[in-house]
């Protein structure tokens, strides 16, 4: 995404122009600062939101492809147990990942 920010200022100098336009310049430094910032933020919110949106999308694929699972499996037993058994490996797996990526508080 790609955001244009813009300020338009008209400034009527009485007295110290030279003051008042290091003064204005100043200002308009930050405000150009604090422009960037807020992109950069926006931009990171952005990504994350995707970033977020496709990790759901990747569970909801995963929750329909094994409720199909278990219903072609519902009359058996053995094909049932099969598919908890691949289950439990993959959440042990994955439990383990998460506690070794954990940094400790």
């Amino acid at each position: 995404m790609n955001m244009k920010f813009e300020i338009t200022a008209n400034v009527y100098l009485h007295g110290d122009q030279d003051r008042v336009m290091h003064r204005l310049d100043e200002i308009a430094n930050f405000l150009t600062t604090m422009g960037a910032r807020i992109m950069a933020d926006l931009s990171a919110l952005t990504a994350e939101v995707t970033r977020n949106t496709e990790v759901d999308q990747s569970a909801i694929v995963l929750l329909t492809g094994l409720a199909a699972q278990i219903e072609a499996m519902k009359t058996d037993p053995a094909a049932l147990q099969g598919l908890a058994d691949s289950l439990r490996g993959s959440s042990d797996a994955l439990a383990a990942a998460v506690v070794a990526n954990t940094p400790v508080a």
